[in-house]
């Protein structure tokens, strides 16, 4: 896969500038799809280098085909297995025109994880295909959970007569009025949350949701005729499925696919073989990119979006000197809120701020004592409300995340922050706090005072993470570290970053990894397994 890449056509960078990026009206997902493709129907819209560029005739044509395949499928809710590439997208249109519910499967979540997740939605059957499935067998990721599930496109397809395939091709250049006339699920994606701290939640995510929050990116970022994307999330996570899976497709946006996000330097030289100007990746996965590209490689970009974890200074630092002219657009974002709540703006970036929240979410900060809205620049919980907002977990077991605050039903996001001059900061997950001595101690404060210490520029996986023992009064402070660090070195680091003495770490283990999810983020439930392991 690090070999050399194939060509890209020609049809790639070929632009019609008389179509103005912008979003049709609909109230679903397909709706709105099919109105965007009858614009420009040879406009090409998804590549990746396995499958080369697709337009929306060749889209159509695949969900023609595949549509009458997946109607076939038992249950309303069919899990889909696959990284980010054109193949996905496609798939995910093709269930929903088949009146299927898409329930991306995070793989990297573990078996249990995933066997309770697709039970929860009653997924009896799994799309995939055999390169993946051995590819991670080969890694020896454990896929009980979806064994006895699989369907396989790659089988299914060699079954796929060339009549049907030619019928389809002809349908989907005279006209496609049997894919009008189809009727979508109510649910747009089940998404799960990580599962990071417990069992993952089921996150039902609406058209409205997920369409709502297109037309707030777009008037929070400005996209271009010409812009090309490069995507490499996963659509199990939020911030892939909805801004690098679902928005291309309806905005008229050309994005190109690489399935593995951790492949800092072949995303590099795709970004300048097909000359991406907006990228969107997490922080740990801009980090890959950034140590590893050479400076000809990512001269096109524009901007760079990054979510789903805080964006580390020198991620910012190094963009800054060796591409000033790209734009970091940070933000922030929840699998409920579908995901994007706020970001930063063109012209208007605050580093070390989640931004400003978009236009359709009301919010709220809310003192954690008293109840009520704090002043500002003082932290408290994030509350918010909109048609982005999800509607309440499929779990019947887990508490309501929904509160009644001033008369009106609130999502509370669990997430402390504060506004500074307009604009949010992000203070951490209130899961992430502890009480000592009658004080909140932020975890992620002390990670970030010790990985400015002890984390190197250039290292892209995380080399130390911060955990707490389980007492419910003054819990001990446990430092997981791939690197020998001393307890004392730890703590003169913390003091020297103007943490108080509360701040202080007990215990140094060192570790030969730490665990990550398949965003990137710290496992953390698999560092309390760790702690609950040694303490038993």
């Amino acid at each position: 896969r690090q070999g050399e890449l194939k060509a890209v056509p020609h049809a790639w960078f070929h632009t019609r500038t008389d179509l103005p990026i912008e979003m049709p009206e609909g109230d679903s997902i397909p709706e709105v799809f099919l109105r965007q493709a009858r614009r420009d129907p040879g406009r090409v819209v998804i590549a990746d280098q396995l499958g080369g560029v697709k337009t929306y005739r060749d889209i159509l044509t695949a969900i023609l085909v595949l549509k009458p395949i997946f109607e076939k499928l038992e249950g309303t809710h069919v899990g889909l297995m696959l990284p980010a590439s054109g193949g996905a997208s496609i798939l995910y249109l093709a269930l929903l025109f088949a009146c299927n519910t898409p329930a991306p499967v995070n793989w990297t979540s573990g078996a249990r994880s995933t066997g309770y997740g697709l039970a929860r939605v009653g997924a009896k059957e799994v799309v995939s295909v055999s390169t993946l499935i051995s590819r991670l067998e080969a890694q020896s990721v454990d896929l009980s959970a979806v064994k006895g599930r699989l369907v396989l496109l790659d089988v299914v397809g060699k079954r796929i007569t060339l009549a049907t395939k030619l019928s389809a091709a002809l349908r989907a250049r005279l006209g496609w009025t049997s894919l009008d006339a189809s009727a979508a699920p109510a649910t747009a994606a089940v998404l799960f949350t990580s599962g990071s701290e417990s069992y993952p939640k089921a996150v039902p995510l609406s058209h409205g949701n997920i369409l709502a929050n297109i037309r707030d990116i777009t008037q929070a970022i400005r996209f271009r005729e010409d812009e090309r994307v490069m995507g490499c999330l996963p659509p199990f996570h939020a911030f892939g499925l909805t801004t690098t899976t679902i928005l291309p497709l309806l905005l008229g946006l050309r994005v190109v696919y690489h399935p593995n996000p951790t492949e800092g330097r072949m995303l590099a030289r795709l970004i300048g073989a097909y000359q991406a100007t907006l990228l969107v990746g997490t922080p740990t996965f801009l980090a890959g990119i950034l140590r590893t590209a050479e400076d000809r490689h990512l001269e096109s970009l524009r901007i760079v979006v990054s979510g789903a974890e805080k964006c580390p200074e020198q991620v910012y630092a190094t963009l800054a000197r060796r591409w000033p002219g790209i734009a970091v657009l940070e933000g922030y974002g929840i699998t409920e809120c579908s995901p994007v709540v706020s970001v930063n703006r063109e012209g208007d970036v605050r580093m070390g701020s989640i931004g400003k929240p978009l236009v359709s979410v009301e919010w709220a900060i809310v003192d954690l004592d008293t109840g009520r809205r704090v002043q500002p620049g003082q932290p408290g919980m994030l509350l918010v409300r909109g048609p982005s907002i999800f509607s309440g977990y499929l779990n019947p077991d887990v508490e309501s995340p929904f509160e009644t605050f001033e008369g009106r039903s609130w999502y509370r996001t669990g997430d402390l922050v504060f506004q500074d001059r307009g604009v949010l900061v992000f203070s951490g997950r209130l899961k992430r706090f502890v009480k000592l001595g009658g004080e909140m101690v932020s975890l992620p404060a002390i990670e970030e005072a010790l990985s400015r210490r002890f984390q190197g520029e250039d290292e892209v996986e995380p080399l130390l993470a911060v955990e707490a023992t389980s007492e419910d009064l003054n819990p001990d402070l446990i430092l997981f570290s791939v690197s020998d660090i001393a307890r004392e070195e730890a703590n003169a680091a913390i003091r020297a970053a103007g943490l108080s003495s509360l701040h202080n770490i007990r215990v140094v283990r060192h570790i030969d990894q730490i665990p990550t999810l398949g965003t990137g983020k710290t496992d953390y439930r698999a560092l309390k397994a760790l702690l609950e392991e040694a303490s038993a």
